[in-house]
C-alpha cells in the first residue's frame, strides 16, 4: 500500500531537480512586422527555443517608435524585431538599446547592420519604396502610366495618389528622407509640394496605399515593395513601379532594449534574428536580405533590385527625423487620413 506513494513522492523530487531552463521565459517583442509574417517567424523561433514563449506588441513603425520613446525611463519591451533602422538608430542614440553581437554576425552584409564592433541593432532585410498602380483604373481614367517620381507632380493625376504619412509609417519616412537625399533640401521640398497637390490623403500605414490602388479606390498608392508584390501575386491588378531616380529603402532590424529583464532570452531572439534560419524565412517576403547569400528572385520584383536602392545615410536620417516630421506636418498634414481613437 505504501508502494503507490512512494512513486509519487519520487515523481515530485524528480519534478522539482529538473534544470531551471524548463521553466518557460515570457519576453515582450515590440514590432512593425506585417501581421502576415508574424506567426510564421514565432513558430520558427518557439520550435528552436520552447522554453521562451514571445508576447508581441506590434503597430506601424512610427507609433511603435514613439511608444518605445515614451517609455525610455520605464521600459516595457525585451526586444525589438522587425522596426526601421532609423528608428533603432534614434533609440541608439538616447542611450536605450543594449549592444550586442549575435552568433553569425560576420554574415550580416556590411550596410545592413550599425557599423560598430558590437552593433547596436542588425538588420534582417530591407524594404524599398513602390508605385502600386492599377492598370484598370488607369485605362478607365485615361491615366498614363508614370515612370518617376517627378512624374507624380503632372497635373493629371490631381487628387489620384495616395502615401503614408511619415509621421506614423516607416513607408513614408523612407520616401522623404530619401527624396532629401536624392534631390537635396530645396529641390526636395519642392518635389514634395507638387506632390502635396495630387494626393488624395496620406494614410497611417504603409501597407494601405498600395491596398487602396488594388481596390481601385486610388490609381496609384505610394508603398513599399512587399505589401506590392503580394498583392500583385495574388491576383490585384496592379502593376509595381520602381522610379528611374532611384529607390529610398529601409532595414528592418532587430535590438535589445537596455534594461530588459530577460536578458539570456533576448540574446536568443537576436541569435535567432540574425541567423540564416530567420534568413530563410525573410526571403519568403523580401529580395534584399542581411544575409545576402540566402535570397532570391521574386517574380514581381525586379532582379537588381539592390542596385536600385540610393545610398541610404541612415545616421543622418535618424538625427534628422524630428526636424523633417515637424516640416512635414506643417506643409502637409492637413491631408492625413484621421488617426484612430
Amino acid at each position: 500500500m505504501f508502494r503507490p506513494i512512494l512513486k509519487q513522492v519520487c515523481a515530485m523530487l524528480a519534478l522539482a531537480s529538473a534544470p531551471a531552463l524548463a521553466a518557460q521565459t515570457d519576453i515582450t517583442v515590440y514590432t512593425a512586422l506585417e501581421a502576415d509574417q508574424i506567426k510564421a517567424y514565432q513558430a520558427a523561433f518557439e520550435r528552436e527555443y520552447p522554453d521562451i514563449k514571445i508576447h508581441w506588441v506590434r503597430d506601424s513603425t512610427g507609433i511603435i517608435t514613439a511608444k518605445l520613446l515614451a517609455e525610455k525611463n520605464n521600459p516595457k519591451a525585451d526586444v525589438v524585431w522587425g522596426l526601421a533602422g532609423t528608428s533603432l538608430g534614434l533609440m541608439d542614440k538616447e542611450g536605450m538599446l543594449e549592444a550586442y553581437a549575435p552568433k553569425g554576425l560576420d554574415q550580416i552584409s556590411a550596410n545592413m547592420r550599425d557599423s560598430r564592433e558590437v552593433p547596436a541593432w542588425v538588420g534582417m532585410d530591407a524594404f524599398t519604396a513602390t508605385i502600386c498602380f492599377n492598370t484598370i483604373e488607369a485605362e478607365k481614367q485615361k491615366l498614363p502610366k508614370p515612370t518617376s517620381w517627378q512624374d507624380l507632380t503632372r497635373p493629371e493625376y490631381a487628387g489620384k495618389i495616395v502615401m503614408p504619412n511619415p509621421a506614423s509609417s516607416g513607408t513614408g519616412f523612407l520616401d522623404v528622407s530619401a527624396w532629401l537625399q536624392m534631390f537635396g533640401e530645396e529641390k526636395g521640398w519642392a518635389f514634395m509640394d507638387g506632390l502635396h497637390k495630387n494626393i488624395g490623403s496620406y494614410t497611417h500605414s504603409g501597407s494601405k496605399p498600395c491596398n487602396l490602388a488594388a481596390a481601385g479606390e486610388f490609381p496609384i498608392g505610394i508603398s513599399f515593395d512587399y505589401r506590392g508584390a503580394k498583392l500583385k501575386a495574388d491576383g490585384a491588378p496592379i502593376e509595381l513601379i520602381f522610379p528611374s531616380e532611384g529607390l529610398g529603402w529601409e532595414v528592418e532590424a532587430t535590438a535589445i532594449m537596455r534594461g530588459t529583464k530577460h536578458p539570456e532570452a533576448a540574446r536568443k531572439v537576436a541569435d535567432f534574428s540574425a541567423s540564416r534560419a530567420a534568413n530563410e524565412l525573410y526571403k519568403a517576403n523580401f529580395a534584399v536580405l542581411a544575409i545576402p547569400a540566402v535570397a532570391t528572385s521574386n517574380p514581381n520584383l525586379p532582379a537588381n533590385l539592390a542596385e536600385r536602392m540610393i545610398k541610404n545615410d541612415f545616421v543622418w536620417a535618424a538625427t534628422q527625423r524630428e526636424r523633417i516630421l515637424a516640416e512635414w506636418a506643417k506643409r502637409y498634414d492637413g491631408k492625413s487620413e484621421a488617426k484612430k481613437p
